[in-house]
């Protein structure tokens, strides 16, 4: 985003003119935000932060996640809630809600480093930044209008933590032409009663390219697959042909396995 800051410093540095352009800047801003705010407004949104942990350091990874959630049990971390999924390959997903931009700007571990006094505190990050080379941070929004839970939207599906997520990637122009095909998927499992209950989340800031991922739970593997051959069987040929019409306006379409790990999660006291 360099470009966007050398021209925000330019117009900082400018004439009367500049602060008419930079006044109109800000508005054009505002107006391409306006669906972005409306929508996180209208669903959860949460802030994804992914570790690439190395296959020999995974163990380790989990037991410095075990000890970070001990020191924040017992001092009391208030206002900051997570709850952690493992990919097969290998990355670890720290999942937190957030109201809007303005919470990741909130230090929430800063009564925790008080606490633990620094060298406590960074010895922990320490460990973590041993157990991969690669992390990085997005933000998804769940879509309540194309997600399918009939009986109440959760994410936490307890006795369920085996996890498949759908990534259907699409291109900007394809974008509203897909969502508008999910609908009509949703509305059929609706009409027929499916048992097969999917969450849809929309990528967000900090993503390479535009994505919808269909995330479905199950107790196993093989729960997720009989469950998934008896929804085929019951969506029949509208069904097929609705996944066909809908495969065509992808870009590209990715398939991921793993689980949530509610060991690795945290939940403040209230």
């Amino acid at each position: 985003m360099k470009i966007l800051k050398k021209f925000h410093e330019h117009l900082n540095n400018s004439s009367d003119v500049s602060k008419t352009l930079k006044t109109t800047f800000l508005l054009a801003i505002i107006l391409l935000l306006t669906p972005m705010i409306s929508i996180s407004q209208n669903n959860q949104s949460f802030w994804i932060h992914a570790d690439q942990v190395k296959p020999s350091k995974q163990a380790d990874y989990e037991q410095v996640a075990k000890d970070f959630i001990e020191a924040c049990t017992k001092y009391n971390l208030k206002d900051s809630d997570w709850s952690t999924a493992r990919i097969d390959d290998g990355t670890y997903l720290t999942i937190t809600p957030i109201s809007n931009m303005a919470d990741l700007d909130k230090n929430t571990l800063a009564p925790l480093f008080e606490k633990m006094g620094e060298e406590k505190f960074r010895s922990i990050f320490k460990r973590f930044n041993e157990c991969y080379d690669k992390h990085g941070d997005y933000i998804v929004t769940l879509n309540s209008d194309l997600s399918y839970m009939p009986n109440g939207l959760t994410m936490n599906t307890e006795g369920q933590n085996y996890r498949k997520w759908h990534f259907l990637y699409v291109t900007p122009s394809n974008s509203q032409a897909l969502s508008e095909k999910i609908k009509a998927i949703k509305d059929l499992y609706a009409k027929k009663g499916a048992k097969e209950y999917f969450r849809i989340y929309h990528s967000g800031f900090g993503t390479m390219g535009e994505y919808y991922l269909a995330v479905i739970s199950a107790k196993d593997e093989q729960s997720y697959a009989k469950l998934g051959d008896e929804t085929e069987a019951l969506l029949g040929d509208e069904g097929k042909k609705l996944f066909g019409e809908m495969l065509l306006l992808l870009d590209k379409y990715e398939v991921k396995t793993g689980a949530m790990r509610p060991d690795l999660g945290y939940t403040a006291k209230q």
